[in-house]
């Protein structure tokens, strides 16, 4: 179906999209077990917005246009934009050395302010929540950022780091000082006119919804732990409301005088070593890159405990597209919806990747090996059947399966359905497998077994 802009698309049958979108929602719901989501769709002329559902499947209190949802990893481009608006008043450069700032980077003294944004850094992904509760942001850094740890050389591959955002989030503190919390609600949400809303510090008169895990046995739904460690914050730590996302997919676009749309154009842009890969096709400062036809999409996907967040903004036409869930099946939900959206507009919203032709499956027996990201074990060990599957920190293994390019594919045992994996890399001198990247980090080679 051709690319149409939302303008000639939607505009004419506003009522229709909306009752119709409605319907989706509301049947797609109770499919996938998800009490309760939100889309808003801005066409560039006009705003579509449909709601479904529960914010608390125990309590029963209703899903609102305002209900604020714990949003994982979207808060990652909430901080980008609050440092890019330090770089723009030049009290940060984007090639300025991390380690000039914060000394917990001297042994990584050619990181810098770009790498961290683009997940180039070469980091590892960090502690997991549990371990790092405790932690202060020096303590978490200085055992991150050592030499030892370093997957690659800053600017040549791509990690995706919550470690990274740790390090983001310090370098806001030290440059204003104020803490994280304060800098990017005064300096962006409030601006943006967001009502700021945190994990762990509620937000007083505005609706706000838990996340949900569904019981597979008895497809009960129940009320899922938030366990994000508050030294991760800057990674993940906001709640927001399908609006506020819709509200910062304009800035993204260059549609709000709060990020100039210089800056907001340097976001957008592709950088050095983010090729396409598990989570997006590129990545630039802050934002996940799609490309569908002819253009290419910003945004971020964000998943906290049992809660499933998505946004997509396309500068050419003004079209911003953003959805709030809060269970985990939501993100099928996203996708459905997105699907109805084209055949209901022709307007193509890109979910996941997207995958050229990669040829058939090759047997790739040079994969097999152990791989660490920091403290998580990647390991990669044939099957009876003679097939890669790979097993992190010893869960049970998931078939893998490659091709050509040397990407790769997980395959869900139960269902058999294959989902973006990652690519393995080789050393330039040697040629032989040295990394793995699998859902976004990157695994260095440390054993052949």
């Amino acid at each position: 179906m051709p690319y149409h802009t939302a303008a000639s698309v939607v505009a004419p049958r506003p009522s229709l999209i909306r009752r119709t979108l409605q319907e989706s929602l509301d049947a797609l719901a109770r499919t996938h077990h998800v009490p309760g989501a939100h889309l808003v769709v801005d066409t560039g002329t006009e705003v579509v917005s449909v709601h479904t559902g529960t914010a608390d499947a125990v309590r029963g209190t209703a899903f609102t246009a305002d209900t604020a949802v714990p949003i994982g990893s979207v808060t990652k481009t909430y901080t980008a934009a609050t440092v890019m608006l330090l770089v723009d008043d030049e009290d940060l450069g984007l090639d300025e050395a991390v380690a000039d700032v914060l000394p917990e980077f001297r042994d990584l003294p050619k990181v810098t302010v770009r790498h961290l944004l683009s997940h180039t850094a070469g980091l590892p992904t960090g502690p997991d929540s549990d371990t790092a509760a405790g932690m202060t942001a020096s303590r978490y850094l200085s055992a991150v950022c050592t030499a030892g740890n370093a997957l690659f050389a800053p600017g040549t591959d791509f990690s995706y780091s919550n470690a990274g955002y740790v390090a983001a989030g310090r370098l806001i503190e030290a440059v204003t000082g104020m803490t994280w919390h304060e800098a990017v609600r005064v300096l962006l949400l409030e601006p943006l006119g967001i009502e700021p809303a945190f994990l762990g510090d509620g937000a007083p008169g505005r609706p706000t919804a838990g996340g949900h895990a569904l019981n597979t046995a008895t497809l009960a739904v129940r009320p899922a732990r938030q366990s994000l460690a508050p030294v991760e914050a800057p990674a993940g730590a906001l709640l927001a409301s399908a609006h506020d996302l819709l509200t910062l997919g304009r800035a993204l676009i260059g549609r709000s005088a709060v990020l100039p749309p210089a800056t907001a154009a340097l976001m957008r842009r592709p950088e050095e070593g983010t090729g396409p890969g598990a989570l997006a096709d590129a990545w630039g400062l802050g934002a996940a890159l799609h490309q569908q036809d002819d253009r290419w999409w910003c945004g971020h996907d964000g998943n906290a405990q049992g809660t499933s967040c998505h946004l997509r903004a396309e500068p050419r036409s003004g079209v911003v597209v953003a959805f709030t869930g809060n269970a985990g099946g939501a993100t099928a939900l996203w996708r459905n919806l997105a699907d109805q959206l084209t055949r209901l507009t022709g307007l193509r919203v890109p979910t996941t990747p997207a995958r050229p032709d990669r040829g058939g499956p090759i047997d790739f027996p040079e994969c097999v090996g152990t791989y660490r990201n920091g403290t998580s074990e990647y390991r990669i060990a044939l099957g009876a059947d003679g097939l890669p599957a790979l097993s992190i920190d010893g869960d049970l293994p998931l078939p893998l399966v490659c091709y050509p390019d040397l990407s790769c594919d997980l395959v869900d045992p139960a269902t058999g359905q294959r989902e973006p994996g990652g690519r393995f890399h080789r050393d330039p001198v040697d040629g032989g497998v040295d990394r793995v990247q699998i859902s976004g980090r990157t695994a260095r080679r440390v054993g052949t077994a």
